[in-house]
Parts: structure tokens; C-alpha cells; sequence
């Protein structure tokens, strides 16, 4: 036998997890966080009440899920075992450059980045430089507090371009000063200097560090013909 929930009960139940206005539908939840697909979407805790914490248990959990907080919604990071390669790749030539000349910190996928809006993000790499880090342990905490200088991110198929907007203005606005989003299919990155300005360029052209990274200069010819980005003969 069940017992029926009483009015002011079901909707106290309710408002255990709901975390969007009355007058929101799930149509305009899904516009402002960039239109990501449903099974980018973690179901528990239920979307709009989900904390840092919660993130937190899942990134250190057992499946070591990549999920960002965005507006209180855990979303699965679009991932490739293409695009995975092509972050290593990348931090890999970054990462010479920098510790030779002791710049600052590079950071990983799953370094943890809290936003200016709230959101944490978790970029697939980002550098920022020590005269931005503001405490000489600010990047060995489990949430970094200060924003990335230069945010990377690397397409996968399951990014949608409102997703990659919505981040761009979380990053400038965070204070970030650059935003690379490379391509690898199409072999191409976008260099913004804001949300909505950017130059493509392709492998015939060279990535400078801008601002983030003076002195800096990477042939995308180099990069994109980097031989585990690349089908290998067979011997």
C-alpha cells in the first residue's frame, strides 16, 4: 500500500531538486548552458542543485568522471581518445617551454577551475603565469581560484559550438587573456582575444603565446604532423 504525499509535501519534496525559476522550462535550461547533449547531462544529484562538493566525490571517484559545474548542473566534459592525444601532445610542447623558463603553472583536464559566474570549468589545458597566481599556494589547492591567462580547448565530436561560446565568455570573464579551441579533424585553431573575436588560422600559419606567453611560436604544420596524432604505417 502506498501512501499518497500531501500537497505541501510534494512540493517540499520538490523543491529538493529543483534549482530553476517556475517560470524556466528545460528548453531554456539547456540554451544557457550551451545546448550540450542529454547524455552529457548527469541526472544524479539532480540538475540545478548540484554543489563543488559533488563534483568534487566524482572527479576523485572511482570512474574518475570529467564533469563540469555549470548553474548548478554536473556536465560530462566531451571527450575523444583523439582529442586526448592531441591535450598530451600539446601540453607536452608547452610544458618545455614554460619549465625551462619557469613562467608559471600548466594545467591538465581535470584541474578544477572556478569561474567568475560561479561555474567551475575545466579546461583541457590552461597556463597562467606566477605574478597572476596570488598566494604561493593558490595552485596546489584542490580548486583553483584564480583564472587561467591562456584556456585550451581541443573539439571533440560531442561539443556543440553554443557550448564552446558560453565557455569562451566564462574564461574572458574569469580574466583570461587568450583562448585557443583547436580543431584536429579540421586541423585549425581559433586564437580568440575575446569571446567573439578570433583568428583561424591553419597549418601553414604559426601559433604565437600572445600576451599569455610572449616569445612563443608553435608551426601547426609541426603540431598537426606530430606522429601519434597521425595514422602510422604499418610495418
Amino acid at each position: 500500500m502506498t501512501t499518497a504525499l500531501a500537497p505541501e509535501a510534494l512540493a517540499e519534496e520538490t523543491d529538493d531538486f529543483v534549482g530553476f525559476p517556475d517560470s524556466e522550462t528545460l528548453a531554456d535550461v539547456l540554451d544557457r548552458i550551451g545546448n550540450v547533449p542529454l547524455e552529457r547531462i548527469l541526472w544524479t544529484p539532480r540538475p540545478g542543485t548540484a554543489t563543488e562538493a559533488d563534483q568534487l566525490r566524482i572527479l576523485g571517484g572511482h570512474s574518475k568522471r570529467l564533469v563540469e559545474l555549470v548553474d548548478g548542473i554536473l556536465v560530462e566534459k566531451a571527450m575523444s581518445y583523439r582529442s586526448s592525444l592531441f591535450a598530451a601532445t600539446l601540453i607536452v610542447i608547452l610544458g618545455e617551454f614554460v619549465r625551462q623558463r619557469r613562467l608559471g603553472v600548466i594545467g591538465a583536464p581535470d584541474a578544477l577551475m572556478k569561474m567568475a559566474t560561479g561555474r567551475n570549468r575545466l579546461p583541457d589545458i590552461h597556463f597562467t603565469p606566477w605574478d597572476r597566481i596570488p598566494t604561493a599556494d593558490a595552485h596546489l589547492q584542490a580548486v583553483c581560484k584564480y583564472p587561467p591567462d591562456l584556456a585550451i580547448e581541443v573539439l571533440s565530436e560531442g561539443n556543440t559550438p553554443e557550448e564552446m561560446a558560453v565557455k569562451r565568455r566564462d574564461y574572458f570573464g574569469a580574466g583570461a587573456r587568450l583562448v585557443w579551441i583547436f580543431d584536429p579533424y579540421a586541423k585549425t585553431v581559433s586564437v580568440y582575444t575575446d569571446p567573439e573575436t578570433f583568428a583561424l588560422l591553419g597549418t601553414s600559419e604559426t601559433l604565437d603565446g600572445g600576451l599569455p606567453l610572449p616569445g612563443f611560436r608553435l608551426p601547426l604544420a609541426e603540431l598537426f604532423d606530430d606522429p601519434q596524432l597521425n595514422p602510422h604505417p604499418l610495418s
